[in-house]
Parts: structure tokens; C-alpha cells; sequence
């Protein structure tokens, strides 16, 4: 491939995060004391909330742009903007080591998810969400063929992302093998083992690796898990939604560690 050629995922990645759109997570990106460049309003819209980040932004001396509604619209990359648009640097991804790190200032055993090829930002916000208030260090997502951190995603995350480490790795065989040097445990869900989650030990430091939304786990990754386990399913539908799949787990961990 030479220079001038580009897939759909370098695509992405060009676009991936310059702005953040909606209220809630304009107001959680101002409350997190991350870079902002200016934020757009749309004119008109001085009540409620927007009051509340015209006022946080001028505390902070951000330029507040007021454009037309119609403007805005053709700025936005979500549907819903609420008439707020911050432009904000390119997501501060971090390293695996920043997420080790922060379960050792916590004092914790490190609560990990690993992302193997979500590729729909919506999950990718909504696991995002979830993961930050079940208290999970970090997460890792890979380079390739998976969705990255954008507008949407910070949208859907409710300003989460702001506040959740998120490494993106080469080679997501290589991170767990690197997790497992330092003392962490590799659970993969998948629907083919006989164990049931809620069955497992996850008081120790622990790593969730959550499959793509059609395909799951990639076969190389399962291989190298430490232990696979399944979520109980009584209806006739057979999978759960990636972020559901990954909430529950999630959230037993927490039951277990409380």
C-alpha cells in the first residue's frame, strides 16, 4: 500500500476524537480539567445546563463560540448535540505499565478489561461507562479492526472517558502475556466453556477480555487465556450485547472484592 492509499480504519482513526458533543459529557470533559481548545454553542441555547458550561468554561478562560443551530448540525458527528460542541486535542491514550500503575496507587489488585475487536463505538462508550463506575483500572483495546475513542463514543460514555485509562496495543496476545508477567489473571468469556462466571475467583488481579460483537473472542486470544467462562442464557436468544456481557462480569468482580 503506498502513502496516498487508505482503508476504512485509517479513516477513522484520522477523525477519531476532535470535538466532544452533548451536554452531560461537555460538562464532564470541563470538570475533568482536560485541554479544551473552544467550545461551540448554538445561539439561543442559554438555559439549563448550557448556563452551567458557559460559566465553567469562562472559569477556565476556554473561547465560547455562539454559532447558528444550523451551523452547529453541520459541525456535529452525532445525531444528538444538544446544542454544545467542544473541540478538544486527540484523545491522551495511555501505556499498559499507567494501568498497573493505577491499581498500585489504589492500592488495589489490578481490574483490567481487555477489548478484543469492539468495533461499534456505542458498545465501546456504553463498556466504557460501566467500567468506570465498577471501578476498573484501565482498559486495552487494539490498533486494528476495532473502534477507538471518538465523539460518539465520549458522548455515549457520559464523559466517562474522561476519566478511564485506555491503552491501545499492537497485539493483544503479547498485552496478556505481559499481564500475565505481572500477576495477573486472563479470564476470556465465551459461550462454549462449561463454566459459569459467578463460579470463578476474580479477588485477585484479574483481566475481563470481552470478544467482538459477531465473533467473540479471536482464537489466538482464547488460547492464551487462563480460564474461559459464559454467562447463563434461559431464553431462546443465545448472546448478549458486548456491553451487557461485559457489565455483568464487571460487576461481579465488584461483588466480589466489596
Amino acid at each position: 500500500m503506498n502513502k496516498y492509499q487508505r482503508n476504512k480504519n485509517d479513516i477513522e482513526e484520522k477523525e477519531y476524537v476532535d470535538q466532544v458533543e452533548g451536554r452531560n459529557a461537555v460538562l464532564e470533559l470541563l470538570e475533568s480539567g482536560r485541554d479544551i481548545n473552544k467550545i461551540y454553542v448554538s445561539e439561543g441555547e442559554k438555559y439549563g445546563s448550557i448556563n452551567k458550561i458557559i460559566a465553567k468554561a469562562k472559569e477556565r478562560k476556554i473561547i465560547i463560540n455562539e454559532i447558528s443551530r444550523t451551523k452547529l448540525n453541520q459541525m456535529a458527528q452525532t445525531e444528538n448535540n444538544q446544542g454544545v460542541i467542544a473541540v478538544v486535542p486527540p484523545f491522551n491514550y495511555c501505556e499498559v505499565e499507567d494501568i498497573l500503575e493505577e491499581a498500585k496507587r489504589k492500592n488495589t489488585k489490578p481490574f483490567i478489561l481487555i477489548l478484543d475487536g469492539i468495533e461499534d463505538p456505542h458498545n465501546l462508550g456504553s463498556i466504557i461507562r460501566t467500567a468506570e463506575t465498577a471501578g476498573v483500572d484501565g482498559i486495552i483495546i487494539p490498533k486494528r479492526r476495532a473502534a477507538g475513542v471518538n465523539s460518539t463514543v465520549a458522548k455515549v460514555s457520559a464523559g466517562a472517558v474522561e476519566y478511564m485509562k485506555i491503552a491501545r496495543v499492537n497485539n493483544i496476545t503479547d498485552t496478556i502475556n505481559y499481564l500475565k508477567e505481572n500477576d495477573v489473571w486472563i479470564c476470556g468469556t465465551d459461550m462454549n466453556t462449561d463454566k459459569y462466571y459467578y463460579d470463578e475467583d476474580f479477588t485477585g488481579g484479574i483481566a475481563i477480555v470481552i470478544g467482538s460483537e459477531g465473533f467473540g473472542i479471536s482464537r489466538l486470544v482464547k488460547e492464551n487465556c487462563d480460564f474461559l467462562v459464559k454467562i447463563p442464557m434461559k431464553g431462546k436468544i443465545t448472546s448478549l450485547n458486548a456491553s451487557v456481557s461485559a457489565g455483568i462480569i464487571m460487576y461481579e468482580v465488584v461483588k466480589q472484592r466489596k
